[in-house]
This record gives C-alpha cells, sequence and structure tokens, in this order.
C-alpha cells in the first residue's frame, strides 16, 4: 500500500490519516468495478475475498496490477469473524457484496447458503457495532426478497410479460410491495436485508441497502446459475448451445455495472438521507428487455445466431420483475444512463480480449 493519504481532521486540528474503502467480496465482478473506481480517484481500497468464485482471482491480479499502491487485496471469508472485525477496524466506509448468490446452490446446500449470506452479514454488523463510529455500510441485496410475484398479473405482450397494472408497467415494483422470500436463497438473502434495516434502526448504524435486479458488464463471469448475461456472451462466443429455463419471455431491468458503482458510491456519501432505507436498484423501465431479447442484441453485436435449447421454469423465476427506482433518484439524482444495446457491446467487447494473466497486466497498464 502506499503511504496514507491525508485529509483534516475533524476538529480541525491538524492532519491524520484517510481510512481505505472496504469492499467485501472486492474481487468479485461488482467489487472489482468499484475497487477500480474508487482507485482510480486516488483512494484507498481494502477488497475482502476469499477468491472462491471461478474467474475472481483474474480480477484480483488485474486490480493489483492496476493499482499496486492503492488497492490491497486480503483472502479471506466473511464467516471468520476475526478477519471482519480486522479490516472493519480500519475502514472509514464498508460495501459489502460478498454472497452466496445462486438460487439452485441455496437448494443444494441450505446451510451453507445460510452461514454466508444471513450468518456473515450479521458477523459484519458486528463488527461495525463495535466501532465507537462506525462508518457508513452498503448492503447488496436482492429483488428475490420479494418473492415469486405470483399475485402479479401479466400479459404476454409484443416482446416479452408484461403486468396487466397500467403503474406498474409505467414505472416497476417500488418498496412497498410486501415480502416474500422465497427459496433458501431468498431467506437468507432477506434475513440479511432486515438485519441490516433494523441494525440502523436499532443500533443507529449508518447504513442502507439495495435490492437489486440484473447487473451486468466487464469484469463479470457468468454461470448458467447467475450472471446470465455474460453467461449467454460466453456460450454465443465460444459457439456452444444456450439454454433458456423458461419460455425466454421474462423481464428484467438489467443494469450496466458503472450505473450500479454510481449508485453504491451515491448511496455511501449521502449516508445521512439513505441510512435505514432500502432501495430498489436496477435498469428500470426504461432498460426493461426479455431474456430473448438479450440473445438477440448479442447475436447482432457478434454476427452470429445462438443454438438455442430450452428447460423447465426454475424455482421463484419471476415472470417480470423491474425497479421502480423512482425512491432513489428522487434522494440522490442518481439515474441509470447507460443504455443496454450499449453495454452489452462493452460487456461483448471484453469477452472477446485474452484472459489469461498477461493480458490483464497489459490491460490493467493501459
Amino acid at each position: 500500500m502506499s503511504a496514507q493519504r491525508r485529509r483534516e481532521s475533524p476538529g480541525g486540528t491538524g492532519l491524520q490519516p484517510a481510512r481505505p474503502a472496504l469492499i467485501i467480496g472486492g474481487a468479485g465482478f461488482i467489487g472489482s468495478n468499484l475497487a477500480d473506481r474508487i482507485a482510480r480517484s486516488g483512494g484507498e481500497v481494502v477488497a475482502l475475498d476469499d477468491l472462491s468464485r471461478p474467474g475472481v482471482e483474474q480480477n484480483a491480479a488485474w486490480l493489483s496490477a492496476r493499482h499496486p499502491r492503492l488497492v490491497s487485496i486480503e483472502v479471506g471469508d466473511v464467516r471468520d469473524g476475526r478477519t471482519v472485525r480486522r479490516v472493519v477496524r480500519e475502514a472509514g466506509r464498508v460495501f459489502h457484496l460478498a454472497a452466496q448468490v445462486a438460487v439452485t446452490t441455496s437448494l443444494a446446500d441450505p446451510l451453507e447458503d445460510f452461514a454466508i449470506n444471513a450468518a456473515g452479514t450479521l458477523t459484519v454488523l458486528e463488527a461495525l457495532r463495535a466501532r465507537a463510529t462506525p462508518p457508513p455500510l452498503v448492503f447488496t441485496s436482492t429483488n428475490k426478497v420479494y418473492g415469486h410475484l405470483e399475485d402479479l398479473e401479466v400479459v404476454d405482450a409484443e416482446h416479452g410479460y408484461a403486468p396487466s397494472d397500467p403503474a406498474i408497467r409505467r414505472h416497476g415494483i417500488d418498496e412497498q410491495r410486501p415480502l416474500d422470500f422465497c427459496s433458501p436463497y431468498g431467506c437468507s438473502k432477506g434475513a440479511a436485508d432486515q438485519y441490516v434495516l433494523d441494525y440502523a434502526r436499532t443500533f443507529g448504524l449508518p447504513a442502507t441497502l439495495f435490492r437489486m435486479s440484473c447487473i451486468f458488464g466487464p469484469r463479470q463471469f457468468g454461470t448458467e446459475d447467475q450472471g446470465w448475461v455474460a453467461h449467454f456472451v460466453r456460450r454465443v462466443l465460444d459457439d456452444r448451445p444456450v439454454t433458456i429455463f423458461g419460455d425466454g419471455r421474462q423481464v428484467r431491468d438489467i443494469l450496466f455495472v458503472d450505473d450500479l458503482v454510481d449508485a453504491l458510491l451515491t448511496a455511501s456519501a449521502r449516508i445521512d438521507a439513505t441510512r435505514g432505507r432500502p432501495f430498489n436498484i436496477g435498469g428500470g423501465p426504461g432498460n426493461a428487455i426479455s431474456v430473448l431479447r438479450v440473445l438477440e442484441l448479442i447475436a447482432r453485436r457478434l454476427g452470429r445466431r445462438p443454438r438455442l435449447e430450452f428447460g423447465p421454469w426454475r424455482p421463484s423465476d419471476q415472470r417480470y420483475y423491474v425497479s421502480d427506482t423512482r425512491r432513489f433518484e428522487r434522494l440522490t439524482g442518481w439515474r441509470a444512463r447507460t443504455e443496454v444495446d450499449d453495454g452489452i457491446g462493452r460487456l461483448v467487447d471484453w469477452m472477446r480480449a485474452p484472459r489469461t494473466i498477461d493480458a490483464t497486466t497489459r490491460e490493467a497498464a493501459a
């Protein structure tokens, strides 16, 4: 790490070391993009990650090569209370992004899913509560806390499913939607979601959270279970069939990662206004798109048509989920600015590039 930057102390009595941003899950897809943004602005970052997800070691290498004096990679698990307490103790702001992220994995091992998502988050909250003056926390929750949305009446519109309710069709689903945890993943993330809000309410922690829709962009190593936009691009690039679960007319408001990073930094900087409140974050109605339409855009970018295979609907798969982001927009002025087609083009360009460590180092130096 570099010599610490200096800032004026709150009392105006002199200079003291600035505290680094802590990103838990900092080598993951979102975490590495967030760490890069903070470091490019001159901020120091501690990225805590267990490096267990395929591909994240490449992100860690990229961050270390790109910002050798500003980004420190801490290999550790969110369930390890001693490690979490140590890194939280020195943090100036915290972004908790680490999670078990797939519904399918939670169905196979609910105990592991709970230990990471629910108990791991509680470990982070307790470490923050132990600080005399806790730093701001932004936690990434999920739209799965709203469940399957079985009561949401949809119609089969031209480009995918759409809600019958004209207000929801115009604005999306807002934070007044009742919680309805579904699947072990929904339960574990929902428990974490509620703990974050309650620690803000009961203990006064400066904490907020995002109930996120689908996020995509560079540095995403998607799989069939999670990160589906990047997974689709990889399958088409490799000339392998793409499996769609359901009929492909499911609609999501996909959000480019740069826009999410803007939102995360804004929520942290505006914590006096955002604390104790959940926000639905996604691309909104302007970036609502069906699964099949995403594949059409990918095919157009790559100049080849994918081979499609269809499987049964997955548990808790929502036919329509689009975020109503107006609460966060009104409070902060944030907007999703990247159009879907442009974002997919940028993801395709990144995925076409070599992914060796040598290429990662060259990319970092560029």
